[in-house]
């Protein structure tokens, strides 16, 4: 992050040179987080599409029935993290023992780096409702999203990050202000990852129709003709590969 900073191309401690394209596709550079980060803030294209290759091949190997952990997990978290507290009853009690359960549950079953991923994204959304409350600044948000950033893409899974994010965007808990706040910084990000990002926001069945014509009116006036162009062909194609999944008996390409 303080390499991309300064302008520079990545490089990694202790080695003490520059990464290069050749060291993120041959293996010498086997760090999933290493990756994600050099794809996040490479000044180099070149590095950043090598980065982004092999985390595509970690992506695809994601099965649909633990995409669907995943976004169970992340909603039950979102729904433990709003809960209203005022009336402990009985019954609320009850609930939100039997939502813990089931994260532990799901956390188990899923493994790798979504423990920690999980509690990072349940601290975060501590910070949205202090944000919607009023009890901090907007920038001081921004500054807990870089930390939750760093954290989570730079040290644990980008892939989890990206989800985490989708899910910030389509959760009826959080705010059109917040997120139109997340999708600013978002786009402060390198082409790459903004494209992913930005793409899985206008794809998704699950955002607020208000949220898609905010995003699609700050994209006009904030990228140039080429950048939109691909934005809204990448944006068609996630569609058409959701319609495709959708659709009964029809083969996957």
């Amino acid at each position: 992050m303080e390499c991309g900073a300064l302008n520079t191309n990545l490089s990694l401690a202790p080695g003490g040179r520059l990464v290069i394209t050749d060291d993120l596709l041959d293996g010498t550079v086997t760090d999933v987080a290493a990756m994600s980060m050099a794809a996040i803030v490479a000044r180099d294209g070149q590095v950043a599409r090598a980065a982004i290759i092999p985390l595509s091949v970690a992506a695809s190997k994601v099965k649909p029935r633990d995409r669907d952990k995943y976004e169970r997990l992340f909603l039950l978290i979102e729904e433990t993290a709003f809960a209203d507290t005022v009336r402990e009853s009985a019954e609320a009690l009850l609930a939100t023992s039997f939502r813990e359960s089931q994260i532990r549950e799901l956390a188990a079953e899923l493994g790798g780096t979504i423990g920690p991923a999980r509690s990072r994204y349940r601290a975060f959304l501590d910070i949205v409702k202090l944000l919607t409350d009023k009890k901090i600044s907007e920038a001081a948000f921004l500054d807990e999203f870089l930390d939750f950033t760093r954290a989570v893409a730079g040290k644990l899974d980008f892939g989890i990050y990206s989800m985490c994010v989708d899910r910030l965007f389509v959760s009826e808990y959080i705010p059109i202000v917040v997120k139109l706040s997340l999708f600013r910084e978002v786009l402060t990000y390198p082409p790459l990852i903004r494209k992913e990002l930005v793409t899985n926001l206008l794809s998704s069945p699950k955002v607020p129709p208000e949220l898609i014509g905010q995003v699609q009116r700050e994209l006009a006036g904030g990228l140039s003709h080429d950048q939109l162009t691909e934005i809204f062909l990448f944006t068609v194609l996630k569609r058409a590969w959701q319609a495709q999944k959708l659709a009964p008996g029809r083969p996957t390409v």
